[in-house]
């Protein structure tokens, strides 16, 4: 299997993916229970008991060796043992922890025991997980849903890398208690090495990233008893008016709504190579950008965004309160101007800050990322300037959709709308960018690719290829082009693929139709870029 840390790659790599016991019934890890590719019958209660015996292999580890558990995602409440000693606690159910697991070791056969407790409770991330899969509310998500493994590190090693690029290098910061390391790129025409702790790196004739070349350079990092290896782009992303601009150049984001689930493995395609079908799937539709909406994914997925070239904007996952009148119905109506104040509860408060901060520290070094949604259509929406003060210090590198949608106070990168049921000409007063951040989502049922016979949820129907792909280019001509005289700079549609019982897709949820012309879609994106280009003085 490929190795799950792609930007912190070091030998030392065992993983305990596989046949697990989950209440004494065997499970398919990394799967969560409730997906087919989990081969779990049993019953899910809110607790889980996962068991694994392992035996890591001779020399794996020395004596002066750390010996690291790694979980890639456990939801939602996790505590771990091994050889019946505790070894730690984890909750939130969509980042990646690890516990030091040396000092309780065996020689030979070592038992590990995971123990999950997942109500659902709204007090931490939960996306858009339902006890029951409904409309836009789809299968909840339990327990393990990510890698498992093991790694031997030095008690010194390099524990965290911090990238921050330019378009003339980088600013490299490594975290380590080593008392020097020395840095080497190298790349197909060049090779350098640095030594130092806080590194600004100089690249000559420096090669760009972008969505038509993404241009990724590799480097090491040496200390006296470890070795890394991870990459990194030049690229920058800045606001300038009305404008979104990537290494000094406006661009437009013509973007999908990508939520990440799998008819087979719920959170997880049955295999990490399907990342790269799906984004070259997207950009062979024309998008150049995906909505990772309200999911973190394992970091195989914006690896491979970075080797691909494909843009990211990336929801926070939200926690606390859906209203479906006060965030949903009202909005729809035209009522969009709330104020945020109202939500009170100082533990969901808490707990999303902290996974907000959390979020943005783990995905820091990947370049195709160049924004964050921070609250999407009010859910469990909060002191949202606040919110946007907070990532913009942390980091300033990216823009901010603060309010995707509506419920917009003061502060913001960028002016958020979504519209669905209605073609609309959009404006703005303010002199920022506009976003159509979420629009579209017509709905095709295709027979024998349906996820059941529950009822159908979507935005507008259409019974064939034809007709899907008419429906889209007539929105886009009728409400996205137009918007571009008045400083629209982005576009999302939704979706990517169907979801249960959400069949708005350009694919199935089994991903084996696309129901839309790709050509035409393909020359669809082409006009929109020219257009674009022409207005913005680019051609």
């Amino acid at each position: 299997m490929e190795y799950p840390r792609p930007q912190l790659k070091r030998n030392s790599f065992f993983s305990l993916n596989g046949v697990w016991q989950l209440n004494d019934l065997s499970i398919n890890i990394p799967y969560p229970p409730q997906a087919p590719l989990s081969n779990y019958h049993g019953i899910i209660n809110d607790t889980l008991v996962y068991q694994k015996d392992f035996i890591l292999p001779i020399d794996f580890y020395h004596a002066n060796n750390q010996v690291l558990l790694h979980f890639g995602a456990v939801d939602q409440l996790t505590k771990v043992y091994v050889n019946n000693r505790y070894i730690g606690s984890h909750s939130g159910g969509y980042l990646p922890f690890y516990f030091d697991i040396s000092s309780s070791l065996n020689d030979g056969v070592n038992k590990l025991v995971v123990k999950v407790t997942d109500s659902l409770s709204h007090d931490y991330p939960y996306g858009k997980q339902s006890r029951e899969s409904h409309g836009m509310w789809y299968t909840q998500v339990s327990g393990i849903w990510q890698t498992v493994w093991v790694e031997a590190v030095s008690k010194n090693c390099i524990k965290d890398l911090l990238i921050t690029p330019s378009l003339t290098g980088i600013n490299l910061k490594v975290n380590t208690e080593a008392s020097r390391y020395t840095v080497t790129i190298e790349n197909n025409d060049f090779k350098k090495t640095y030594t130092a702790k806080d590194t600004d790196i100089t690249i000559d004739n420096p090669h760009y990233w972008t969505p038509d070349d993404p241009y990724l350079y590799t480097f090491s990092i040496t200390t006296d008893d470890d070795y890394i290896e991870s990459y990194f782009a030049l690229r920058t992303v800045e606001i300038k008016k009305h404008q979104i601009l990537l290494n000094d150049t406006p661009i437009f984001l013509h973007g999908i709504l990508d939520q990440g689930y799998y008819h087979d493995g719920l959170f997880l395609p049955e295999h990490p190579d399907f990342y790269k079908t799906e984004i070259m799937n997207i950009k062979k539709l024309g998008f150049n950008l995906i909505r990772k909406h309200i999911k973190i994914e394992p970091e195989l997925f914006y690896y491979n965004c970075d080797k691909l070239g494909i843009l990211v904007m990336q929801d926070m996952v939200n926690n606390g309160e859906y209203r479906f009148i006060h965030d949903t119905v009202l909005p729809t109506l035209g009522f969009i101007n709330f104020k945020d104040t109202r939500y009170k509860n100082t533990l969901q408060q808490n707990i999303f800050k902290q996974h907000m901060i959390d979020t943005i520290s783990h995905l820091y070094n990947h370049p195709s990322i160049i924004s964050y949604t921070i609250f999407n259509e009010g859910w469990g929406q909060f002191n949202s300037d606040e919110m946007y003060q907070i990532c913009k210090e942390l980091d300033p590198t990216r823009f901010y959709d603060t309010t995707s949608g509506w419920f917009s106070q003061k502060n913001s990168d960028v002016v958020s709308r979504h519209i669905y049921f209605r073609n609309k000409i959009l404006s703005t007063n303010l002199e920022r960018p506009l976003l159509l951040s979420e629009c579209g989502g017509y709905t095709r049922p295709v027979n024998n690719h349906l996820n059941s016979n529950k009822k159908q949820y979507g935005y507008g129907k259409t019974n064939s290829e034809k007709e899907l792909t008419d429906k889209i280019e007539k929105m886009y001509q009728e409400m996205v082009i137009p918007s571009i005289n008045n400083g629209l700079c982005g576009c999302i549609y939704t979706q990517i693929s169907d979801i249960e019982n959400e069949i708005n897709g350009l694919y199935t949820y089994d991903r084996k139709i696309c129901k839309v012309n790709q050509q035409r879609m393909s020359e669809l994106a082409r006009k929109l870029y020219s257009y674009y280009e022409k207005k913005s003085g680019l051609s």
